[in-house]
Formats: C-alpha cells, structure tokens, sequence
C-alpha cells in the first residue's frame, strides 16, 4: 500500500479497497445514541460554511451527513460516511467527475 494506507493506483478491485481502508477504523461499530444539540450544532456550522466555492459546500455536506449520526431520523453509518468523502475526494484528485 501507499499514499496514507490508501491502495495503490493499480489495485482492480474497488470492493476490496473499501474493506482495506475501512479496516482501518477499530471504532467502526460504535453507537452514536441520540443527541438533538449535537445535531443542531453540527448543522449550524454546515449552514455557516456553506458557500460559492465547492470545497466549502462539499464540507457543509460532510457535516450534515455526521449530524445524520446523531439525529435519530437519519439513516448512515460511519462507514457510509467515510466512503461517499473517499469517493468525492478521488473524483476531484481526478479533476471532476466528467473524466
């Protein structure tokens, strides 16, 4: 492996690298009870970050998708969290999703 734990550039298998990084993560089966503050709070900073440029909203939606965590409504994972950041992320290091 290279670049931080991530598989390298040649690696066929997408399935496999998803089990390889999110064995990383010994928390994975955490429990994320309820919290209404916790949510509001989260949201608040998602809504004051959100902006023009694409970073800033792609972080406002990281936010809201953790808030998602602890809102008893919302329906993620930490894993689903981490893979939709990881999938957005190599799509902007390829320069878009048109490419």
């Amino acid at each position: 492996m290279s670049d931080g734990g991530r598989p390298d550039a040649d690696s066929n298998s997408d399935t496999d690298a998803d089990e390889v990084d999110w064995e990383m993560a010994p928390d994975s089966d955490a429990d994320f009870p309820a919290d209404p503050e916790r949510v509001a709070f989260l949201r608040e900073i998602a809504d004051d970050i959100y902006g023009e440029s694409s970073e800033s909203r792609q972080v406002s939606a990281i936010l809201y998708r953790v808030s998602d965590l602890y809102d008893p409504d919302g329906d993620t994972s930490p894993e689903e969290i981490y893979l939709n950041v990881r999938h957005i992320m190599d799509i902007k290091a390829q320069g878009g999703i048109d490419r």
